[in-house]
C-alpha cells in the first residue's frame, strides 16, 4: 500500500516504518542529498556541508560517495566542480530537508547569481524514501537528476540495494563512466568516519 504524505505525495517503497501525514512526518527516511563546488576551496566546502548536515537535529549522515571532478554543464566558461553525494537518515519532513539543505548554502556563502553558475556550495535533495511528489517548492524525485552524470555517478556509490531507482541508476552510472560523459574522473575517496571523528568528540 502507498503511504501519503499530501497533496501529489505518495510513496509505494520504503525501508522504513509507517509514518503519519506530511505535517507529522517524523519516523527516520532515508534520503539523499547532492553536493557540489567550483569556487574556493572546493573540497573543505564539501566536507563543511556534510558536518553542518550532521550536526542538525534529525539528520545523521550515514553514507558519503567519492568527490568526483566534473567539468561545467550549461555555462562552460568556468572552473570545474567537485561533486558527491551523501546519504543521510531523516526525522524532518521532505520540505523541511530542503529548507535544512538551503540555510546550509546560505551559511557557507551561497549566492545565486545565475542558472548553472560558479558556486562556492550546491546541496540538492534529490530522493526521499521512494516519495514521489510535485508541488512549487520541491519535487521528488529531482527532476533532471536522470539526466546528470555528475549526479548518477556518486549517487551509485550510496544508493541503497532496495531501492527502486538502483538499477536503472547503476546501468546509467556505468555508462557515463566508460563514456567519460562530462568529464567526469573520480577524484578522491574520504572515509567520512574518520573525517567525522574530530567533530563527534
Amino acid at each position: 500500500m502507498a503511504r501519503s504524505y499530501g497533496h501529489n505525495m505518495t510513496e509505494p517503497y520504503s525501508n522504513t516504518g509507517t509514518t503519519a501525514g506530511q505535517e507529522g512526518l517524523r519516523n527516520t527516511s532515508e534520503a539523499y542529498i547532492a553536493l557540489g563546488s567550483n569556487m574556493g576551496d572546493r573540497e573543505s566546502l564539501l566536507k563543511e556541508a556534510i558536518r553542518r548536515l550532521h550536526a542538525q537535529p534529525g539528520i545523521t549522515v550515514n553514507r558519503v560517495s567519492g568527490m568526483y571532478e566534473t567539468d561545467p554543464v550549461g555555462y562552460t566558461e568556468q572552473p570545474p566542480f567537485l561533486n558527491m553525494v551523501v546519504a543521510v537518515a531523516a526525522d524532518l519532513t521532505p520540505v523541511e530537508l530542503l529548507r535544512t539543505g538551503l540555510r546550509i548554502e546560505q551559511e557557507l556563502g551561497r549566492i545565486r547569481h545565475e542558472r548553472w553558475g560558479p558556486r562556492t556550495i550546491d546541496l540538492d535533495l534529490l530522493l526521499y524514501d521512494n516519495v514521489r511528489m510535485d508541488q512549487e517548492e520541491l519535487t521528488l524525485p529531482h527532476p533532471r537528476m536522470m539526466e546528470r552524470s555528475f549526479v548518477l555517478v556518486p549517487l551509485h556509490d550510496v544508493l541503497h540495494a532496495a531501492h527502486p531507482l538502483h538499477e536503472q541508476v547503476a546501468t546509467s552510472s556505468v555508462a557515463a563512466l566508460q563514456a567519460g560523459k562530462e568529464g567526469i574522473t573520480l577524484w578522491k575517496t574520504i572515509n567520512w568516519l574518520s573525517e567525522s571523528e574530530p567533530f563527534e568528540s
